[in-house]
Order: C-alpha cells, then structure tokens, then sequence
C-alpha cells in the first residue's frame, strides 16, 4: 500500500509542475493559437483546418463522429485484444457484441479492438492483482484532437501512429501500448421515460457498427466517405455514439442506446465495475471530472439512468441518496466526487422528470446538504467561494476529510458548467468567452483534483477505482475551438503527469493499471497542422 502522501510535499511539487508548464506554453506560443481561432471565426475559413466534411468551411460539424478512438495503456498491453485478437475479425463475435448482424463491420483484417474491451482490459488487470485501477476519459479527444495539442507544444507534428509530444504519449516509465477501437454503439433513437425509468422502443430507429472500407482502418487513415463517418450515409447508416452509451460500455461492458447510463438497450439495469469493485473488494471509488459532475462519464461510472439528462437523480447514485432509479435501496456512494457544474441554475428541467428541484441542475442544495458530514452525513463537502482560492480550499476539505476518515465531495466550476477553458498558451482568455480574476482563483485545475482524489482514495488499503474525466475537451470540439481544445488537451495531459508522479513516487506500478482514452472522436481535420506550431503562420487562407 502506498504511505499517505504530506499535503506539504504535495504542494511542492504540484506549484512546480503547474508553474513549469505555464511558464512552458507562455515562452513557447503567447497567443497563436488564439489568433489562430479569432482569424478562422472571423473569415469563416482556415487553410491549417477545418471541423467537417467541406475543407472551405472552417466549421461545418459540431457533433461526434464514428471515427476510431486512440487508447493508450500504461502497466498493461492490449495484445488480447487487438490484431489477431480483434473481435471483429469473427463474425460470431461481432453478432454477440452488438445483438444483431451488424451490415458491414465484419472484418477479417481488423487491428482495432471496440470500445468494450475496455471493460475486460480492466477486469484482466484486476485478476492479475493489479489494485490501482486508474481510468482517464478525456472526452471527445479523438487522434487528430491529440495531433493538434501534441503539435503545439513540442513544435513537431507527426502523421501516424502513437505520436509524441505529449506527457501521456511519451512516457516510458512502465510497460505501454497504443491501440485504438470502435465506438459505436448499440443504437440511436430510443425513447425513454424518466419517471418510471423505461424505455419505450427497445432498439430505437438506428443501429451501429463500424466499416473500415468506408471508415478507415486506423483513426489517421483518410476516409473514403466523410459522411459515413458523420453517421449520414445511406447506404451503410452506422450510428454515431453519445458519451453516455460510449461511457456505458468502458465501465460496464456492453452496447447500449445513446443516452443510456448502466442499463442495456430494453432498460435494463447493470452494475458497472466501479460498483462491483466497491461491493465485492471493498475498494474506494473516486470520480473527477472538469464537467458537471453528473454528466454523462462520470454519471456512467457509478450510476443507474434510462437517460443522461436525468441530472439531479443521477448525482443522488453518485453521493448515495435514494433516487428515481434506485428508491428503496440507495446505492452506496462513491467516496471522493470532485467536479463541476456549481452556479448552474434552473427553474424547470422537462428531460429531469417530474421530481427536478428547482435551483442546481446538477446537484440540488438539500441533497449536498443532507450528505454533509456537518448534517451527519459521509461527505466533507467543499464548494467554490467568493475570495477563496479554490486550490486551497479543496485541499483543507480533504485534510479534513482524511483526519476525520470521511468522503469528500468537491463542486466547483464558472459560467457554463465547467472548469475554466486554461486555453493552449495556459493564460485562461478563450475567444468568445471572458472569465473573471476570480473564475479562475477560485477554481482548482483538473490537476488538483486528481492529486486529492489519489492521495484520499490511497488510504483504503484494498486499492481503489478512479475515474478522471477531461471533459473539457468535448465542450471546446463542439464548439469548434481549437485554442480551447489544446488547452483542455493540456490540463489533462497535467493530470496525466500528476498520476504517474504520484505512482512513482510511491513505487506501486507493478500494482496499478492506468488507461487514457476517449469516448468519440469529432471531425477536426488538419490539413496543414504544422502551422500550429509555427508562431509566424497565418492559418487563415487569402
């Protein structure tokens, strides 16, 4: 078991990782990379990219797409799982892994493995004697997203394979293997009834499955249709994932519906592994998140939801309180629940059912009240206030809550229900979007969070479960940012670093599996990504 951490020699460390990479990111590009964004926006056109199928248009797509999805694992490979192993390359497989015949995804030449295999790689691990399980989702972060983030801050772009330049594709401190894997999901179009929590067609309007013919055989390679990849050809309409299916299948191990938390495609429940792991080894579950903390991964690491809009009843599974889908037996809790969506308020929410309280969308006051170990509950909660440095403030609530041997729920965020975007140059001023002095000091980074969350969770001796969510990354694809996007590629690339300090430091890989991945992928596409490194590049064609 690794020794508790000193929050002093902590901090320590974590002022000179966070100070050595701002410092880094301010040398190396002040404020290209915005530019970059501002000049695009405003011309409607950039020669270096573009999100979507038509290259003249800077951003013609601000949704997923069935694009492979990059998989990096440090303390284990994926040999079971890929090349040879591939369950695309039977077509028994595939008819088992989706329910159906699913047209076209078949493939005796596959080396990509599905999104599922998470899930097993997981479960290998934990049967091998691995007791750290550490699973990173930075969501919407598909191959070209990494290309972008890695080429901005090494200044070298590549155009296949692993790549380099970030923290989490060059490190070699343990045995690790790349890989990458099918997202999509069982279907599409399902309609579901939040208050009696069923589904109303079992099966939807679309169905899933992955082509490579059409796709691509590697998330680098060119498709031969854009729009099969979009989820709009006809021909061969392979639906497109949402992050709750795709989260579903990481921790549970089954296809399922967009908008599907931990229930299979009839409504269903099932209990991810966080849970069985919590019931069966007694370890300690921990979720971090730069989103709002019952959104739709984190939400799909713990809870149980026919529908991922269902917030408020989705944070009672997370924080252990009777909800709609679990009444009469209230699931445990997790015991370290760090995140966003604080200040984030609503009258009326149709998606929530009728028992949305209004007030919070994400978290109702009195269900934080009433899990305050000050009202006599399990939580030391800490939130965002005014004139309180965030950073501080969550690391007094966890001192707190490691002395008086308590959970600890965390809920922080500004406008929009995030984090602040750190933005690529790391100086938190993203186009389209002005944060305060206090937006940001009164925030703690994703970085802060995970080293609390590893530091808590390390003092069950029987290991723990860690969910780490850059969410952020998503956000900032929808909305077609590319500064953003780095940024939120860097701040999680942060955390990654903060995980394998805290790792090393206490010599336990041998006793620790960490995976980075990604839910989906968007449609960013980068036609020149060398100019993202180039500070005296223009971006934008004349």
């Amino acid at each position: 078991m690794p020794q508790p951490i000193q929050f002093s020699r902590v901090l320590r460390f974590h002022l000179f990782a966070v100070g050595f990479i701002c410092c880094f990111s301010l040398t190396a590009s002040g404020d290209h990379i915005r530019e970059l964004q501002k000049r695009a926006e405003k011309l409607e056109t950039s020669d270096w990219g573009h999100w979507g199928a038509n290259p003249k248009e800077y951003s013609s797509w601000t949704s997923h797409s069935n694009r492979l999805v990059p998989i990096y694992t440090f303390g284990a490979n994926l040999d079971q799982f890929d090349g040879e192993q591939s369950l695309y390359r039977d077509q028994n497989k595939v008819q088992q892994l989706y329910g159906y015949s699913a047209p076209a995804t078949f493939n005796a030449a596959a080396d990509y493995c599905d999104q599922t295999d998470v899930y097993r790689l997981q479960q290998n691990a934990l049967k091998s004697g691995k007791k750290y399980i550490i699973l990173m989702v930075f969501d919407g972060m598909d191959w070209q997203t990494t290309q972008a983030a890695a080429t901005f801050a090494s200044g070298q772009s590549y155009a296949s394979g692993r790549g380099a330049g970030l923290h989490f594709l060059d490190y070699s401190g343990v045995e690790t293997d790349f890989g990458y894997f099918v997202s999509s999901p069982h279907n599409e179009g399902t309609e579901t009834d939040p208050n009696a929590q069923t589904v109303v067609n079992p099966g939807g309007n679309k169905r899933g499955g992955y082509s490579a013919i059409y796709g691509g055989a590697t998330p680098w390679a060119r498709p031969t249709s854009d729009q099969y990849l979009l989820g709009e050809m006809r021909a061969i309409p392979h639906v497109v994932t949402d992050s709750a299916s795709s989260a579903t299948s990481m921790m549970s191990g089954i296809k399922t519906y967009n908008s599907a938390i931990n229930v299979t495609p009839e409504g269903k429940q099932i209990k991810p592994l966080a849970r069985q792991l919590q019931a069966e080894r007694e370890f300690a579950i921990g979720v971090v998140t730069s989103v709002p903390i019952s959104h739709a991964t984190p939400a799909a690491s713990y809870a149980n939801n026919v529908s991922r809009y269902d917030y408020q009843d989705i944070a009672r599974d997370l924080i252990g309180v009777p909800s709609v889908s679990n009444r009469r037996e209230p699931l445990p809790g997790v015991d370290v629940l760090l995140g966003a969506g604080w200040g984030e308020d609503a009258t009326e929410s149709e998606k929530q059912g009728e028992n949305f309280v209004p007030g919070n969308t994400y978290l109702t006051e009195s269900d934080m009240q009433r899990v305050d170990i000050k009202n006599g509950g399990q939580y030391v909660v800490v939130q965002r206030q005014a004139k309180a440095n965030g950073k501080v403030s969550l690391n007094d609530a966890a001192r707190e809550a490691v002395v008086k041997k308590s959970r600890l729920l965390g809920y922080f965020g500004a406008s929009g229900g995030h984090l602040p975007y750190q933005t690529a140059d790391g100086a938190f001023d993203p186009v389209g979007e002005q944060y305060s002095a206090e937006d940001v000091s009164e925030n703690p980074t994703l970085a802060d969070m995970t080293l609390v969350a590893l530091t808590h969770l390390s003092q069950n001796e029987n290991g723990f479960w860690l969910l780490i969510e850059p969410g952020d990354v998503d956000w900032a694809n929808h909305a077609n940012n590319i500064d953003n996007s780095i940024g939120a590629v860097l701040s999680g690339d942060a955390a990654f670093k903060t995980i394998t300090r805290w790792v090393e430091l206490n010599d336990v890989w041998d006793e620790t599996l960490l995976i980075v991945t990604a839910d989906h992928g968007h449609y960013l596409v980068l036609d020149q990504p060398q100019e993202l490194a180039d500070t005296d590049a223009s971006g934008i064609a004349e």
